[in-house]
This record gives C-alpha cells, structure tokens and sequence, in this order.
C-alpha cells in the first residue's frame, strides 16, 4: 500500500476541498509538491503558469472576487515568496480571500541564511488573517483545511501557509477534515441596537446610506435595496461597493469619495442619519475626518468589530453579518416618502453635469479617457466584467462604466496597487471563461505586469486588455498640476508599440489615434472571441473632477 508524502497531501487536499485553479511558478523548495501536482491531480485542478509571483497573487485575487470562492496561489521560498507580499497586502486591504502556500527550506536549515531561506511568516504576519509554517508531513491536511476556513469567514482574507522542504517529501498519514460548509457567521443579533437603529431612521429627516464592499462579499444586495426602498433612503457606494446597487436604481447616486460624485460627497455634510453598510471610512472617503459628517448619527454595520469606532463613532454599531442585519433591521423600519430630500440630490447631480458632458463629449482635441470608457460601456451593453488598474483611468471607469450587476467591476482599492489588472484579469476570466473579461489600465500601469501576456498567451486565457495611452502617470500628473505648480517631476513615460509587443505573444492588436475609429475598433475588440489588446491614443492633458484635495474635508470638493 502507497504511503502518501507530505506533497500528495498537500494536492490530495486541496482537491477535497473543490480547488479547482491554482496560479503559481515553481522553484526549488516547493518542487515536491508540483511533482505531486504532475501526478496526481487528474485533471482536476488547473495550474497556471504565471510570469511573476506577484501575478499569481494579483490572479487569485481575481478568482476570488468574481467568485466569492478562496483564489489560491503558490510560489517557493525565498524570492518566490517575497514576490507574493504585494498581492497579499492588497488582498488583506481589499478583504479578498486567497490561500498563499510558499515553500520552505528544510527544517534543519531554518534560522541559517541557507539558499533562498526568506522568514516570510513574520513579514507575512500584519498582512494576512492568519499564517503558519508547516514543518511535518502530517500536519499539512489539516493546517491547510483550517487555512481555507478561516480565509472565506467573518471578514475574508488572505492567508498564508508556508511548507519545509522536508514536511513536502517525508511520509504521512494524510487525515484531513472535512472543509467546513461555507456559510455567512452566525453571531447572535442585538435586538436592542437594532431597535435603536430603525428608530434613528424611522425619525429621520434626512437619512443617507453609504455602501461599502461587505455587501458585496455577503450578497446583502437584495436585503439592503428593498431596506433603502421601503424607507426611501437615497444611496451611494464606496469604489469596492459599486455594483451593489444598480447605476440606474432611482435612490443611487453614485461614488463615495475624492473624485466620487457631487452630490454623493456634499450630501454626506448634511444627513442627519447616515446608515453604513460594509464599509470602513478609509481617509478617501471622509477626507478630513474630523469635518466628516458632523451633522449626522452613525449607524455602523459591520462585521470586523474593529472597523467600528475607528475613525468615525458610530452612534449605533452593529456587528455581523450585513445580510443578517439589514434582514432584522427591515421590519423594524417605517415604510416612508422622503421626496423633498431624494429632489435634493438631484439638485446637484445638475451641478455635475457640465463635467460629465465636456468629459464624455469633448468639443474638439483628442480622445478623452472617459469618452473611451463610455464607449467601451455602450460597445459591451455593459454587460462585461471590468478590471480596472490604478489611477484616473480607475475613477473614470468607476465613475463611466455602468454597472447593471454585481460582482462586476475588480480594482485595487485599498492598497492601489499599480499592475493589478492584468494578472487580476486572468483570474477573473479562468473562473468565467463564457463571461467577457476586460483589463482597462493606463500606460504605466500596463508596464508593471506586462510579463502576464506570456501566461495569456501560453494559458489561452481570452482577456481582453485596453489601454489608454496618455504618455503620463496621469493621477500623479493631475497633482502636480494642480498642487506643485504644474513641475511634472518624472511622470512623463515612454512606452513600447503595445501592439506590436502583444504581437510577439501572439495576441492580436490594434492602435487607435482618431475618434471616428474608436467605436469600429471597440467593435472588432469586443466581438472577437480571442484575446485582444487596443490601445488608444488619448488626450495628454486630462483631470478627473469631482475631485476632494488630499487633507480636504468633502464640502472642499471642487469640479474644476
């Protein structure tokens, strides 16, 4: 009878618990257990071959959001596993849940400065829920198995497991546990908070909700909007919320924060109770927090107690599961119409339309970022799901894409991580190979991870990446301009004929410099079923308005 090695044990596992894709590159630590992956995976789980660490992490990353399932990503010790701390640091800021698994040197070397030994446990410690070095075989199933939980409940998040060398190639037993039903925590209810809750809206003159990712991550989409529809209580997102609530529902408003919406910032300053969902009052949505909101009565629903209190008080905190909550909570509230406050809102909504129109209809010049977004929005019946990297093309997708669905616009939001959307791309689309998937970034951000077009080349992952190409960094740029005197201190950047790069991965690529070619070009690139990159041209000189300064409080907002 075959005994299994700590290796097998390791992929036996992870198939036990339905792992079907894992993204990684290996090396040597973590050898045994790709040799068991040769062996024994049956064709059961799928390994991608990534170009970089940091990509692999960044993919499983896009696994997880667009699924709601633990991405999975391995790399070996040393380098391998020092790569994969940018990716983990954004999943934990992000509240993605993905399980790391690093290789180790063996257990007789640790503490020896022994090839490629790197103590990832203690530099992985503050960036992930929970990380633990596996130094015998036997340990592997079950250290993994505990791994899985305790990324996907409560607040998700990475975790980090890393093997020795020797656990990978020694003999074991491999009893593993069954992996635990995914289910949303059952904390028991404050039925006093809850009263308390539905009382301050029930009084309310003027309450506002604001929407955060947790609603997402528990699927409270359809609790909160028939909560916010019955007392009539108008709304708008976080960057990581959107999708929540549908762009065309009459009560929502937009985006929360520095180049939010108009009215969804200013009318923060004058609710009197405001009810937050699932989001943490990060500094780009409050800006000053001491100015934030001081008219209002917090509601804080939130399932990391810590969250609570942290940077804005909350009259009312209630901790749980969102889903569970806005549940209890809608009984309790007053069926109401609150017209005058909604008409408000749309008061300023107006004010804003002179930037959208110049920013979607520009009267002459270049292509403009947001009319390239737009028009990607209208060539896909915004249906697609979008990656979007870091920086203004970022905010004029988040504010021009319309999102109809949920689970449908990926982005780095917390850790702003230049060079997400491509590899995030990848994961999104292996875990939704029908789905459209489209990576938009800037020219910078395409060069940070431009290596992954050799895994969608080798994978045949059918991504579609569009690049807006402004010859800058364009958010550092719109800083400069407008808070260092216009000194553009190294963000001007020359990039490749993108095309002609994508065109050496065998990837089909087009380039468009004239706005009478930019819709027959989407065209082309949305209905192809193959891998596309488009590149456009646009205009050098754009600002993202609204937009809050750094330091500011909301009722700082400008719009030009």
């Amino acid at each position: 009878m075959h005994t299994p090695t700590g290796a097998e044990s390791l992929v036996r596992t992870l198939k036990e618990a339905g792992i079907d894709t894992i993204f990684g590159y290996p090396g040597g630590a973590i050898m045994p257990a790709y040799d068991a992956l040769y062996t024994h995976s049956n064709g059961k789980m799928r390994h991608i071959l990534v170009r970089h660490e940091q990509a692999a992490a960044h993919a499983a990353e896009g696994y997880a959001q667009t699924t709601g399932n633990v991405g999975v990503c391995v790399a070996t010790s040393g380098p391998g596993a020092t790569n994969l701390l940018t990716g983990i640091t954004n999943a934990m800021m992000d509240s993605t849940p993905i399980l790391c698994i690093t290789g180790q040197v063996n257990q007789a070397l640790l503490g020896t400065d022994a090839f490629q030994e790197s103590p990832i446990i203690s530099m992985a410690a503050p960036v992930t829920k929970w990380c633990a070095q596996v130094q015998s075989a036997d340990k592997i199933a079950p250290t993994i198995m505990r791994a899985l939980a305790i990324a996907e409940s409560g607040r998700p998040g990475p975790v980090l497991v890393d093997i020795t060398k020797n656990a990978l190639a020694e003999a074991c037993t491999h009893e593993v546990p069954a992996r635990p039903e995914k289910s949303r925590p059952s904390l028991p209810l404050d039925e006093k908070a809850i009263l308390e809750a539905s009382e301050l809206l029930n009084t309310a003159k003027r309450p506002y909700a604001l929407v955060g990712h947790g609603v997402l991550l528990s699927g409270a989409q359809d609790a909160l909007r028939t909560l916010l529809e019955k007392a009539d209580i108008p709304c708008a997102a976080t960057v990581l919320g959107l999708g929540a609530i549908s762009d065309d529902h009459p009560l929502f408003h937009g985006m929360l924060g520095m180049h939010g919406n108009y009215a969804a910032n200013l009318k923060t300053d004058e609710a009197d109770v405001i009810l937050a969902v699932g989001m943490r009052f990060d500094d780009r949505v409050t800006g000053d927090a001491s100015r934030f909101a001081r008219n209002a009565k917090i509601i804080h629903i939130d399932i990391d107690p810590a969250e609570l209190h942290k940077i804005i008080p909350a009259t009312v905190p209630l901790v749980g599961d969102a889903n569970a909550i806005l549940e209890a909570l809608t009984p309790h509230v007053a069926q109401a119409d609150r017209t005058a406050w909604r008409e408000s809102f749309r008061l300023l909504d107006q004010c804003e339309e002179p930037v959208r129109k110049e920013a979607l209809s520009p009267s002459d010049g270049p292509i403009s970022m947001s009319e390239a977004i737009r028009a990607l929005d209208e060539a896909t019946a915004d249906s697609a799901i979008i990656v979007a990297d870091v920086g203004q093309h970022q905010m004029l997708a988040a504010r021009y894409y319309r999102l109809t669905g949920t689970r449908r616009f990926i982005t780095s939001g917390g850790l702003g991580t230049m060079g997400f959307s491509l590899p995030a791309a990848i994961g999104a689309q292996i875990a939704h190979p029908q789905r459209q998937v489209i990576a938009v970034m800037g020219d910078g951000c395409a060069q940070m991870n431009i290596q992954e077009l050799g895994t969608i080349m080798q994978e045949k992952v059918p991504v579609k990446i569009l690049i807006l190409n402004n010859h800058y960094l364009g958010m550092v740029r719109q800083w400069q301009e407008l808070f260092f005197d216009e000194r553009y201190s190294a963000t001007a950047i020359e990039s490749p004929d993108f095309p002609a790069l994508a065109a050496a991965y065998n990837i089909k690529g087009a380039c468009v410099r004239e706005r009478a070619e930019l819709a027959p070009a989407l065209a082309e690139f949305v209905n192809s079923t193959e891998t596309r990159l488009l590149e456009v041209h646009v205009r050098t000189i754009e600002n993202v308005f609204p937009m809050i300064p750094s330091g500011g409080a909301v009722t700082d907002i400008r719009l030009q």
